[in-house]
């Protein structure tokens, strides 16, 4: 359901929504301009060398000597001055199209938070918290529905981009940054913080899933419900509630109810951790809790230097809250 399109999956060569379609366009249009500038520069150039090389022969003499030319000092003038101004413009429309977009009363709201390194998304009226994976309804005319993401940082500065779907925001402490898209066909949209954060900025991926309508509500309800309670998992679950792991994380339906990490209330539905840098498996799960810097060092998370048989006990319970 969710293959992506193309080689490259972080490519703006390949726009999905409306504000990557229209920065496509304006790509096209400064890689149009400039390569005609290569060509005509390098046309004149090869002329040049072409008409003007030496010949076997030839009287070795001074070439006729040019002092300025009016047309040619107003054409090099002119010329640059209305590329610029077509650029402007052209950029200034883009900008004004995607950052004064009203959001309609259909649209979804997320707000996003940027962490040293991870993405939290909460979805404002209901109770749902996710980390790392954005879960978003597809959008076509008629029935419109794009998504609209209010993002700020909980410590330094951090970038949010998703090649396909928009330009980058900035993910800044204690000012709110608003940007939106639009995705008419589902599927898994990949991004990057694209602002240098720290150590393990390369590894603070994003992951959007764009899902039709009625898949996206029947997510989102199911986001909904408090942590499944399953008896065969009380060791676990008394594991993860007797260590340091509850102070962090929070289960809904439990007491564990920390908020400095990612909500875990439905950590087996996702297909990776770690910000999108690890899968989502038990052998992954069980190293990553023994030693998170295995797979990412400089991450928050501390070794929680539990016994061999209280991880396999913890990553169970885990990994049966779907």
């Amino acid at each position: 359901m969710f293959d992506l399109a193309g080689a490259v999956p972080t490519t703006i060569f390949s726009p999905a929504a409306s504000p990557a379609r229209a920065i496509f366009g304006l790509s096209i249009l400064t890689l149009s301009i400039v390569f005609s500038i290569f060509l005509i520069v390098g046309g004149l150039l090869l002329y040049a060398l072409i008409k003007y090389r030496e010949r076997p022969g030839q009287e070795e003499r001074e070439p006729a000597q040019l002092y300025g030319s009016n047309q040619i000092e107003i054409s090099w003038t002119v010329i640059p001055i209305l590329i610029v101004i077509v650029l402007f413009l052209a950029t200034a429309r883009v900008i004004i199209a995607t950052e004064r977009q009203r959001p309609p009363a259909s649209a979804l709201h997320v707000t996003v938070v940027g962490h040293q390194f991870w993405w939290e998304f909460r979805y404002p009226g209901t109770d749902v918290v996710t980390a790392n994976e954005l879960h978003i309804p597809t959008s076509s005319k008629p029935e419109e529905r794009p998504t609209f993401l209010s993002m700020i940082s909980a410590d330094t500065d951090h970038s949010f981009w998703v090649p396909k779907l928009a330009g980058k925001m900035d993910v800044i402490p204690n000012k709110i940054n608003v940007m939106w898209f639009d995705p008419d066909q589902p599927g898994l949209y990949l991004g990057q913080c694209s602002q240098y954060c720290g150590a393990q900025h390369a590894k603070m991926l994003i992951r959007v899933y764009a899902q039709e309508p009625a898949d996206f509500d029947r997510w989102l309800k199911a986001q909904e419900l408090p942590a499944r309670q399953d008896p065969a998992m009380a060791a676990g679950r008394a594991v993860f509630e007797q260590n340091a792991c509850m102070n962090c994380h929070r289960i809904r339906g439990t007491v564990a109810d920390g908020r400095f990490g990612p909500d875990l209330t439905h950590f087996a539905s996702r297909d990776t951790f770690a910000s999108g840098a690890v899968t989502n498996t038990p052998d992954h799960l069980e190293q990553w809790i023994k030693d998170p810097a295995h797979y990412k060092d400089g991450a928050l998370m501390p070794a929680m230097h539990l016994s061999d048989s209280d991880i396999a006990l913890v990553t169970k319970y885990l990994e049966s809250l779907h």
